[in-house]
């Protein structure tokens, strides 16, 4: 039997409700933010708390990639080949995306960790239910 999840969910994520949803949504929540959050045993305790710090820190990512890409022809202009330029603007794009994905994969799994009642008490869950 299989279990719904929104478009957009990460596949290396098990759908909320099952035995490994928190283990693996720790785990790929680690994936997406600076490596010395591992140092932090209350992220690892309140994977709440790591999702809104992964979200925080990729949509700090998507702005400074939109940023990048609206000053990258004056910024680099006088340094960088015309074909640079427009190689360096298509990375920005591609990147943007990805980013912006990503953004989107935690915002769901922000959502269904939300979805717990008490993060201290396992017996008090509730379902996830997908915005659509």
């Amino acid at each position: 039997m299989s279990t719904y999840v929104p478009p957009g969910w990460p596949s290396q994520v098990h759908p909320p409700g099952t035995d490994r949803f928190e283990d693996t949504a720790l785990g790929w929540l680690l994936e997406h933010v600076p490596p010395e959050y591992r140092r932090y045993g209350v992220l690892r305790r309140y994977p709440i708390a790591l999702a809104r710090m992964a979200r925080q820190h990729v949509a700090a990512s998507v702005e400074a990639a939109r940023e990048g890409f609206r000053t990258a022809r004056v910024d680099l202009g006088d340094v960088v080949p015309p074909h640079g330029i427009e190689s360096v603007l298509d990375a920005y794009r591609r990147e943007g995306a990805r980013l912006v994905a990503v953004l989107h994969a935690i915002e769901l799994v922000e959502t269904a960790l939300r979805g717990l009642a008490e993060p201290d008490d396992p017996a008090h869950r509730r379902p996830f239910t997908p915005k659509l």
